[in-house]
Order: C-alpha cells, then structure tokens, then sequence
C-alpha cells in the first residue's frame, strides 16, 4: 500500500485529469478501502484543494477555488510550460514579461534534472528571428476575448495607420495572433462588413453593449479571411500570378503571411500578393523561385518587372549562354 503523502500526491493527479471520480473507482486505483479515499479527500481539502462531490453518483471532482494550490504536471505539461512562459518573457502582451519570468524562475528550480536539460537544452538552440510586434495591454486582450466569449457587442477607439482615431461598433467574432500582432476579426456594424482590427491600436469602451448571434466567420474560415487581408488587401500594389506548378509543390515557397495561394488544378496555382512598392512585388514574386505568368497588376508592377529581366539580362552578357 502507497504511504499516505505518496497516496495523496496519486489521488490529486487523477482528479485533474479532469473527470468524475466515484469513490469504488478511486478506491480501486488507489488500492485502499472507500473509508480511506474519504479520509483523503478531506486532507486535500485541508490543503487548499477544491474537491467538490458530484450529485446522484457518489463521486468526486476538482473544481476551481478562490487561491490556486500547487499543480501536479507531467514531464510533457511541465516542459511545455516552461517553455510557453520563456515566449511570453519575449512576446506581444505588455505587462507580463517579469511576471512570466519569475513564474518560470520558481518553474525551473524544481524541474527534475533531466527536464531541465531538456529546457535548457531548446533554449540554447533555438533563436528569435526579427523584432516582437508592438506590445498589446493584457486588460485589452480579456476585455476582447470576453466580449468575443461571450458574443457581445464591443465598442473602441480605434486608431489607424495615419493617426486618424475613430470609434467603432462591432460584433467580435475572434481574437487572432498572426506575423508578430494581434488582431480581431469582427463585423462593424456600422460599416455592415467585416472588418480587422488590430489590437494594439483599439481602446475598448466599458461596459460591452447587447448579446448577439454569432455570424458564420467570413469566407467561412477565419485565418483563411485574415490571410487575405493582410497578404493583399491592406497593401497599396497587389498582383495576382499564375505559378507554373502545383499549389503542394508551392507551398512551402511561401512564407505565412507573404501571399494567398489558391490551387487551380494539378499544373498550376495562383497567389495573391500585395506590397509597399511595384519594386517589392517583383521580390517577393520572383523569390519563390517557380516559373509564373503574370495575371493581374498595377502598370508599376509590369515595368518593374522588365527592369528587373533587362537588369538580369545585362548582368549575364559577358557569360556564354550554358543552359536552358
């Protein structure tokens, strides 16, 4: 029979696996009489523990308390954990860098050595590529997730790329973090047409407004939308072309955030593109490397283009023409 520190450390880690317990089967598991998972319920609780009995079946269920005790994780939960808070020490939301530090200074001193290692170890070998996206305020992003949970209207100040503030009425539908930012996906009400938002540039107004129904997400698939939106539609330049081959074998030529492909059929794929400058396009056009055709585009793009082949041209006339 397991001591009783040894039984009680057990007990807790079924009862947050996050199901009903009866006390026969806690009883089986532990192998101790249904008096002695009694007694040990009531020690959990002693310690902090909110162990609430279910109704009709006999049984047992850890609910949510007013303080959190101490959690017991497996080796994969502990490590993912360390590892979630090492991000959010370098991620978006303001506020949380030192907290998440300490949280994972408290984590890391109690690791079992070979976890550690295994820390330390994707730490060391992993780097941050680029700058972190503009740091958004934790109250901002639970005021829009809750209005999102719980599908009511919310209202903000919304700043734009110019400065130009303004405020906006909307049905927010979710909250997304994608290429360094957070953005929501909502229906402005007053513009009837969905919108995105990002969230660093929106102050929500309290108290939320009236609970609606939630519409079908647009293009019936949010990421999908949101794809579009920053890949082309925000952009000033936007081309679309034809890539010689099929949207499989292009697809991992495309960077997230670069462009929408659409496959055409098993030869061919289109991607949609968008840009600072004609002279970006043919960049970002040209860098995935797969033969293309261009099927629409701003007269800008179309000269850029041939200044570019005439410049590739040029650089090659001193070189005997050796392949196809």
């Amino acid at each position: 029979m397991l001591e009783t520190s040894a039984r009680l450390l057990k007990l807790l880690a079924l009862l947050q696996t996050h199901r009903d317990w009866t006390g026969a089967e806690l009883a089986e598991r532990l192998h101790v009489t249904g008096r002695t998972v009694r007694r040990d319920i009531d020690r959990l609780r002693e310690l902090g523990y909110p162990v609430h009995a279910t109704q009709g079946t006999g049984g047992y269920r850890l609910g949510a308390g007013a303080a959190l005790p101490p959690l017991l994780l497996d080796d994969d939960e502990a490590v993912a954990v360390a590892v979630g808070l090492r991000s959010a020490s370098d991620g978006t939301v303001a506020g949380i860098e030192e907290s998440s530090l300490r949280a994972l200074t408290k984590l890391e001193q109690v690791l079992p050595p070979r976890l550690r290692h295994r820390v330390r170890t994707l730490r060391g070998a992993t780097i941050r590529v680029g700058t972190p996206g503009t740091a958004v305020e934790p109250e901002t992003l639970m005021a829009v997730a809750e209005a999102c949970q719980r599908h009511e209207r919310l209202r903000f100040d919304y700043r734009a790329h110019n400065g130009a503030t303004t405020v906006r009425t909307t049905e927010p539908h979710t909250l997304v973090h994608f290429s360094r930012h957070w953005y929501l996906v909502a229906w402005d009400v007053d513009r009837a047409d969905w919108r995105t938002f990002r969230a660093d540039r929106l102050t929500p107004r309290i108290p939320t407004g009236p609970r609606f129904t939630p519409r079908e997400p647009p293009e019936g698939d949010v990421a999908t939308y949101l794809s579009h939106q920053l890949s082309t539609r925000a952009w000033p330049y936007q081309a679309t072309v034809l890539l010689h081959t099929s949207a499989e074998v292009a697809t991992p030529n495309i960077w997230p955030g670069m462009g929408v492909l659409e496959p055409v059929d098993a030869e061919t794929c289109r991607l949609l593109v968008g840009a600072e400058t004609p002279d970006s396009l043919v960049w970002m056009i040209t860098s995935v490397d797969i033969d293309f055709t261009l099927l629409s585009g701003p007269p800008e793009l179309v000269t850029a283009l041939r200044v570019q082949a005439t410049r590739c041209h040029r650089a090659l006339r001193d070189f005997p023409d050796t392949g196809p």
